[in-house]
């Protein structure tokens, strides 16, 4: 973990990010003064140390973290924890999946929940992009036909490298799931890992035909609930690579068993890497299962990785997978990340508030040991001020 030591040593930087400037130029020479091109040189390689300092989480909360409670969850309750977590700092919000109820019974009214956004102009301090898994045909097309209906309501890709301001438009991305075993293929997906890359085409192809981004989740990418730890690492970049080369717009790696350690995450982003897949196309996505998640995502941060995966108060958890615990939380995450001096944009405060919300409406524990630990410490300030 040595090398994670320049890292934590930014944290100061992020607060006064003038602070090293100055102290160059107390001690400055001649040569440097009348050196623009050195002027210039240290300037971009600040503003690159506070660009790597960003990281984007992705909130799964809405949709991987509730599709395997089995308490019938009301619409209301789905659109007010999708507008509560939009006003976090959130960027990226993944809020529900077109997917036959008969499988995933929560997902049920996902069209409702994609309607109620383009329509009603949800309230967020940040531009927000909205992710509903389309896993076939079926799901592009449900999609397709509300985004239809409702054209002008998003901003499409296009648009957002145009540079072109959103507004109060939110932006929409569709998603697809693949496996990096044939057996979690053949029992999540009903078919066998070629297959459902086949499959896929037209769910990427459709959302680009619509202008949206597409993104796509390897499920169990270090270990299987039925072929155990051994997941091939080169197999993942394989189809991760199948994936980009369709259309795909970024690629989320899933421990979904949590069994990830850090050695075989290590090993997992060599592959990657080895295969000519970018670091800034790769999306971490951790379980906690064995408390291992954090461990895994300092090893990312160390070999680059910038975008993470969580969900509100650990939510979560795979009907497929035996076991399996929620996701890490996005609390117990952003605390962890800013503690290293990196930038999420999120309000740990209003986060914890969320958490704690959303497991008492679903009737479990709040999994977030920061977001109970926020709340326990608000609670001793406030008895302690009144006093």
């Amino acid at each position: 973990m040595a090398s994670l030591r320049p890292i934590t040593r930014l944290a100061p930087r992020r607060t006064h990010p003038y602070c090293a400037v100055h102290l160059r130029r107390h001690f400055a020479t001649a040569s440097d003064i009348r050196n623009p091109t050195a002027e210039a040189a240290a300037t971009q390689h600040q503003q690159q140390q506070r660009s790597d300092n960003k990281v984007k989480i992705v909130e799964v909360g809405p949709r991987d973290g509730l599709q395997n409670e089995k308490k019938s969850i009301p619409l209301a309750t789905k659109i007010e924890l999708v507008e509560r977590l939009a006003k976090t700092g959130v960027s990226f919000i993944e809020a529900g999946s077109f997917v036959s109820p008969r499988w995933v019974p929560q997902m049920d009214n996902s069209s409702e929940i994609l309607e109620h956004i383009l329509t009603k102009m949800v309230s967020s301090p940040v531009p927000i992009t909205y992710s509903f898994l389309a896993p076939n045909a079926k799901g592009i097309d449900n999609a397709s036909a509300l985004l239809q209906k409702h054209t002008g309501a998003y901003i499409t890709q296009a648009e957002s490298f145009a540079g072109a301001i959103a507004g109060d438009k939110p932006a929409i991305e569709l998603a697809v799931f693949a496996a990096a075993t044939e057996s979690f293929s053949k029992k999540n997906l009903n078919c066998d890992i070629a297959t459902s890359l086949e499959k896929f085409k037209d769910v990427v192809q459709g959302a680009k035909k619509l202008g949206i981004r597409a993104r796509a989740y390897i499920s169990v990418v270090l270990g299987c609930p039925f072929e155990g730890y051994d997941v091939d690492p080169h197999k993942v970049a394989e189809i991760a690579t199948s994936l980009l080369e369709m259309g795909a717009d970024e690629i989320s790696l899933g421990d979904t068993t949590g069994m990830g350690t850090a050695p075989r995450t290590q090993e997992l982003l060599k592959c990657m890497a080895a295969a000519g897949i970018r670091n800034e196309d790769i999306a971490m996505h951790f379980h906690d299962t064995y408390g291992q998640a954090l461990v895994n995502t300092a090893i990312s941060l160390e070999r680059g990785i910038r975008t993470f995966d969580s969900a509100v108060g650990g939510l979560g958890g795979c009907p497929y997978s035996p076991g399996a615990t929620g996701n890490v939380a996005t609390e117990n995450m952003v605390y962890f990340l800013e503690s290293l001096g990196m930038e999420t944009g999120i309000d740990l405060d209003a986060m914890a508030d969320i958490g704690q919300w959303i497991s008492k409406e679903l009737g479990r524990p709040n999994d977030s040991a920061v977001g109970k630990a926020v709340l326990g410490a608000r609670k001793t300030e406030a008895s302690t001020s009144s006093l």
